[in-house]
Order: structure tokens, then sequence, then C-alpha cells
């Protein structure tokens, strides 16, 4: 025994002589870290994450009085407003990096969305968020869009990790019929009920029956039994704009049509918000609950939405397509009544809120986002330095070599104050609030003149921005600091080679509904091997039919010439 004491002596002392200073505090945590690491498993709180779709830096009451969000209004002044909070441009890259934490070169989802027919989805390998919730102890429940792909049923949401599953699977459905088209002629029913398809539904505006869901959810559960996860995750203000004709009226003044109905289905939000908070608090979640409020992307202006002042629309790199309306309210932030200018990512919502959940965050590897939640409840700053916007090899330029990045390649990050873009970033022109009746305006002209006519050549394919002294991008200074330009390319090509081939298959056509009894279903049998049949990516032109031989003839040349000229037409006025 003796022997066992003084061995046991000796080797704790050589631990203390081999072990350094911030080894052994990362190894036993402080009694006061442990202390309040223990409530959080004791107690931990319910979590309501609402994102809403398409909704622009402008499209908020706190940020426009002429947006009518008193419910949203109040939520954000009593907790905390997200003013530096990125999010993606597009809805499949914003939903990915929220479930799985990782920026979109890691999951191979850099290019574009998930269409209806496209046999997609998240990476199988990798873990989400209501997962890693789920094993915290939580009851995990979606109600709303996924847009993650479902072509087989391992990619839907009750197999990544939600309990229940109500809303739609594809990116754009009718708010009273629920159709939805990949396209002319293929359309089908999109409302689904955990697996199977909810039909009957038809008439019923989704956003107050997914708020009905939603209410019933929290009426059922007992907050006193298990913690709960809701992704509220609301298909407004996406498009086809429908509004219910009462929501209209309060903005009749708005001259412009797009604009009022777009306002009207904002306010349709505000009020799915005050009945869910409402039952937050009827059902006994209230006191121990952290709801998040956020966008999926910027506004698209020509379709109602508004991003004013900030720099271009919705699937653009400028601030209009990435910097997100967020806020955050809870009983439980230490800080209350603040904005927070410090620098988020959607992504940071994964570690967030596992770690408060009481969750293992080290069980995720490879995660892009940050445990953010010091920052937001106690102002501390955030650990967060840079943000990887993207990186789209499929979306190319003239290319060009000997450089350290192809500045061909769509591209986008920020680091500290500074933002570099390069390759083709998207319509960045500024789009001030829609006060005229149609479109476009006088307004349109001038700003497109301005923007051109600052030095921009048709080979441009590099910008440099210090957001914190121009939110607005309006002075590129990519020629004035090649320093700085040389840094961040430095960072982009770091990121590049941590990146994921990208996978953009081509359409299915066996996805097509009229052969599913008209809805929008998952087509591939779970014993046909995973993504078998298509390797590599599929490049926009590429057509896998039979090749038929060139016919020379007057007729095609003409229709070729005429489509090229109408599609240069439209992107000009967008």
């Amino acid at each position: 025994m003796q022997a066992a004491a003084a061995a046991a002596l000796a080797l704790s002392a050589l631990s203390v002589l081999l072990c350094p200073d911030f080894l052994c505090a990362l190894r036993s945590p402080k009694p006061n870290q442990s202390d309040e690491a223990e409530p959080k498993q004791k107690n931990p709180p319910h979590i309501i994450f609402i994102l809403t779709d398409d909704q622009g830096f402008n499209d908020i009451g706190y940020h426009n009085p002429n947006i009518k969000t008193p419910t949203l209004d109040k939520l954000a002044a009593e907790g905390v407003r997200l003013e530096n909070y990125y999010v993606q441009p597009i809805c499949t890259p914003s939903r990915s990096q929220l479930i799985t934490g990782r920026y979109q070169i890691h999951t191979g989802l850099q290019h574009s969305i998930i269409r209806p027919s496209q046999p997609s989805c998240l990476p199988s390998n990798m873990d989400t968020l209501p997962e890693r919730l789920r094993e915290a102890g939580y009851t995990t429940h979606m109600v709303g869009k996924w847009h993650l792909g479902f072509y087989r049923r391992a990619c839907l949401p009750t197999r990544k990790g939600f309990d229940t599953f109500f809303g739609s699977l594809t990116g754009s459905v009718d708010y009273y019929s629920y159709g939805s088209c990949d396209g002319p002629g293929l359309c089908g029913y999109d409302l689904h009920d955990d697996e199977g398809v909810a039909w009957g539904q038809e008439g019923k505006y989704s956003t107050t029956l997914f708020t009905q869901r939603a209410r019933k959810i929290l009426e059922i559960h007992d907050p006193a039994d298990r913690p709960l996860f809701l992704l509220f995750s609301l298909q407004a203000v996406h498009t086809p704009l429908q509004p219910p004709k009462p929501y209209i009226y309060p903005y009749r003044d708005m001259a412009n049509v797009a604009r009022r109905k777009f306002a009207a289905m904002v306010s349709t939000v505000d009020e799915a918000v005050r009945n869910l908070t409402y039952a937050l608090r009827k059902y006994g979640y209230y006191k121990n609950s952290v709801i998040i409020y956020s966008t999926d992307n910027g506004a698209q202006p020509f379709t109602g939405g508004s991003n004013w002042p900030l720099r271009g629309r919705k699937g653009t790199y400028w601030e209009g397509g990435v910097r997100g309306v967020a806020f955050v309210h809870s009983p439980l932030l230490k800080r209350r009544r603040r904005i927070s200018k410090d620098l988020l990512h959607i992504t940071d919502w994964f570690p967030t809120l596992v770690s408060l959940a009481g969750g293992n965050i080290s069980q995720s590897r490879g995660l892009d986002g940050f445990d953010v939640w010091p920052t937001i409840s106690e102002g501390k700053e955030s650990p967060r330095q840079e943000i990887l916007h993207n990186i789209d090899p499929l979306h190319l330029g003239v290319k060009e070599t000997g450089r350290m990045w192809d500045t061909s390649v769509q591209a986008a990050i920020r680091v500290g104050d500074w933002k570099l873009l390069t390759g083709d970033p998207g319509h960045g022109d500024w789009v001030p609030p829609q006060v005229l009746p149609t479109l476009p305006g006088r307004w349109w002209n001038l700003e497109r003149t301005l923007s051109s006519s600052r030095g921009s050549s048709a080979h441009k394919d590099i910008w440099l921005f210090n957001i914190a002294h121009d939110p607005y991008e309006r002075q590129d200074l990519s020629d004035q600091r090649p320093d700085v330009v040389q840094r961040l390319l430095a960072r982009l090509a770091y990121y590049n080679q941590t990146a994921v081939p990208v996978y953009f298959p081509p359409d299915d056509p066996r996805a097509n509904p009229g052969e599913h009894g008209g809805a929008w279903v998952p087509w591939v049998d779970e014993d046909e091997e995973e993504e078998s049949k298509y390797q590599g990516v599929y490049k926009k032109g590429r057509n896998n039919k039979k090749k038929r031989k060139k016919i020379k003839c007057r007729l095609c040349k003409l229709k070729s010439f005429f489509l090229k000229l109408n599609t240069r037409m439209m992107s000009n006025r967008i």
C-alpha cells in the first residue's frame, strides 16, 4: 500500500512538471467553469428557432417604420438585436449551414439550390443540429419549409434528427393550394406530415396552418418533462405574393403593388410570432426559453422585398444578399435590451445551441461555427473573426492563370472589417424602397449609371471593401490596398484546400409527381446504392440525353440568337 501511494505521489509530481499551464487548464476546468455548466444540464432551455424566407434588411419595423411588425419590434427591443449577422444569399445554403454548422464547401452544396427534381440532399455521413439536441435529451420538431432535398427517405427531416415534421419539402409552394413546380408542366402537391403526404389542406393559408401546428406541439408537450427544440421555418415571405386581403389594407397607401403585398405578408409573420410567443407563455415554456429569429437570405426587390440601404439582393454576395435580419429574445439573457455588432454567422447556431443544451460539441467534427452564447448573452467579444461566404467553382468567368487565386471563381470572404469578392458576385445595385407604382423607374437608371461609371470594366473580378466604414459597399479599395487583397486571397486559397467536390446532379425524370399520385415524394428506393448514378458534378448546359445530330438551319440559329438576346435583356432589367 505504501509503495503504491508513493508511486501515485511521484506520478502526480511528474505530471505537474510535464504539463504546461494552458494544457492543464484545458484538461481540468476551473471550479467556476464547472459551476456555470451545471445548470445547463439540470434545466436546459426550450429552444424556438424562427426562420423566415427572403426577408430583407429593410423588411422589419425596427429598420423601417413603414413595415408594421409590433411583435417582432418588441421582442427584439427586449432582447439582443444582431446587427452584424450573416446568412447565405439563397435558401438551401443557409438552411444547410444552420442544420450542419458547416460551410457549403464542406457539404458539397456550394452551387445554387436543391431543386425538386435533383437527387441531392444533406450528406448522409454528417451529423445535424436536431440529432445532437436529441442526444442531449430534447424532443425535436420542425414545422414549415425544408428545402434540403428529399429524393430518398434518408433525406427527410424525420431521418435527420426531427421527431416530427409538418411542412413542405421543396423551395417555393403556393400558400393555399400547396402546389409546387419545377418548370412548366412539372408540378405537384407539397405538404407533408412526418413522412406521408398531408392531403386535404387546400384553401388553408400556410402561415396560419403552420402556426396552428406549432401551437399544438407546445400544447401537447409537457415542458417540465423534457426540453423542446422547435424549428419554425415559415415559407413567408417567399414568392408567390399571396397575403390574405385583410393584411393588405394597412398598406393601401403603398403605390407599388408588389411592395404592398410583400409588406402584408411580413405582417402575417408578425402575427404568427405573436401567437407562438403567447403559446409559450400559456403552456409554461417562456421563462426557460430562448427564441431566435432569423431570415435565411436577403430580399428580392423586384418581388416586393427591400434591402435598402445595402447593396445587392438575394442571390448575390453583396451585403444586401447576405447580411441578415436577426435577434435573440430570452429571459435567460444576462444583458438584454441592447444591439450587438459582433460578427456572427448562421453556422454559429449549431455549436451555440448544442452547448446551451448541455450537449457535447466535440462529437461534431469539422464545425465551422463558434459557440457565441457568451457574446449574445453577456456581450463578450465574438470568437468569430472571419466568414467564408462561399467558393463556387462552377460559377466561372474568364479564367486567369499565374495567380495565387483564380479570381474568375465566384467567391467572397470577410476577415475582420475587410470583405473581398472575386468572380461575379451578382448584380450590385442599390435599390431604394419601392415607392413607384411600376418598376424600373428613374432612380433605377440613376443607380445603374452611378455604379457603372465607377471605373468598373467588363473584366473586373476583384472588389475590396471596409465594411465597418463602408457598410453600403460604395467605395472599392482593391486598387488602394493590394496588401489586403493578397491577404484575403490567401485565406480563400486556404479554405479552398479544405473544400469537398461540388455535388450538383442533373434532374432525375423519376421525380415527376405524375408518377407518384400527384405529389412530390422521395423517388429513389433505399436499397439503391446512394449517389451511384451520378458521379462528379453536373455543369450547366450539359445534356444527358442521347446526342442528336446537329441540324444546321437558319431557323435554329435564329431561335438561339433571340433566346440569348432575351436572357441578356431580362438580366439587365433585373
